[in-house]
């Protein structure tokens, strides 16, 4: 029997999707994974390192502001539809797993128009269109955030659950040496900086900015620039003092060795930072649907598990005052660290695949 998971597009729709099919080749070895995901995405340089079988199609977001670029999308979805149903009698999966993002939209669809059982997991406290769309035909949804649920309107047959984002459950291990390993001092504390797959400009350009004027003398620096970024911050990088990445891909060793964490407020990023217990200084995207990442990152910051600093006020002054006030005060990072692992849902993988079981035969 085979699995189909879809969603991509971006790290935030791909993570999970990479813990799902871990985490069913755990529990069930019988078991074949396939993933699906978008040729643009972030997933056509990372799948390749995975050990699952995957598919990349033409699939486009859809514009909410530049509206015109969905103009082309009559045309794309004549061919996409083709290749999808291609896929589906090639896999002839059991179960199909939407993740979300504009890769998981089309497939899940594709599958319920096929009397395919379908699941949808949706990661934000407020769910995304194909998550609205879809929801109705879905066998199972689980969901993030339990406020998500109100937003949508389940079938008959939809069962809906609420077992937190699924992430790859942290790895317990020795910080010292997974700092050894990145090549930086484990005397020094560490920060990981980073803005998803795609980066975040705001603060690539902020992080480059403290770099230039010396204000992270005393610490080590992980900078995640993302994978288009990284060709013009590659250069600062240096040796056994800033590691430069484009794609932090596998995230257990760097969280292992990092102290502070400086980043966006994504679902997905906020579970991980929760299940790890990691302090963290949280900058929205402020272009995020419906602002929920400012809505994240409050709930964190209420929680004394982060601390919340708006795009607009961030400079390279701002964020090296944050950093350097957080690096040198233990005392408040471990009060944050417990606050974290408090809302952490380390078993959230597990939990969903073991309800997705009971859906195949």
């Amino acid at each position: 029997m085979k699995i189909l998971i879809s969603g991509g597009g971006t790290g935030g729709h791909l993570t999970p999707a990479l813990a799902l099919a871990d985490t069913f080749r755990q529990m069930r070895p019988d078991l074949e994974i396939h993933l699906v995901g978008a040729e643009r995405g972030i997933e056509s340089q990372i799948l390749p390192q995975h050990p699952y079988p995957f598919t990349l199609l033409p699939l486009q977001p859809i514009y909410r502001r530049q509206w015109w670029k969905n103009l082309q999308w009559p045309v794309l979805a004549v061919r996409l539809w083709r290749r999808i149903g291609a896929l589906l009698d090639e896999v002839q999966p059991t179960l199909v797993v939407g993740t979300g993002g504009y890769a998981s939209g089309p497939v899940v669809y594709h599958a319920q128009r096929s009397d395919i059982p379908t699941a949808i997991q949706e990661s934000d406290a407020r769910p995304g269109i194909a998550t609205r769309w879809l929801s109705g035909r879905a066998r199972q949804i689980h969901l993030g955030f339990p406020e998500a649920q109100a937003r949508l309107r389940p079938g008959d047959r939809t069962e809906v659950f609420t077992f937190g984002n699924p992430i790859t459950p942290p790895q317990p291990g020795d910080r010292a040496e997974a700092v050894k390993a990145l090549g930086l001092d484990p005397a020094l504390p560490t920060l990981l900086v980073f803005g998803g797959g795609q980066g975040a400009r705001a603060i690539n350009y902020a992080v480059a900015g403290v770099l230039e004027h010396g204000h992270l003398e005393g610490m080590n620096l992980i900078w995640g620039t993302g994978v288009a970024n990284y060709p013009g911050l590659s250069g600062y990088a240096r040796p056994g003092k800033v590691v430069v990445q484009g794609f932090l891909d596998p995230m257990a060793p760097i969280y292992r060795a990092t102290d502070l964490v400086v980043c966006r407020a994504g679902a997905l990023t906020i579970a991980e930072l929760c299940a790890w217990g990691k302090p963290s200084l949280l900058i929205p995207l402020p272009t995020a649907a419906a602002n929920h990442q400012l809505e994240n990152a409050r709930a964190m910051a209420e929680a004394n598990a982060s601390v919340l600093m708006e795009e607009s006020s961030l400079t390279p002054h701002t964020l090296a005052a944050a950093i350097t006030q957080l690096i040198s005060d233990s005392a408040r990072r471990q009060s944050m660290a417990r606050a974290a692992l408090g809302r952490g849902r380390p078993t959230a993988s597990r939990d969903v695949v073991s309800r997705l079981l009971t859906l195949v035969s």
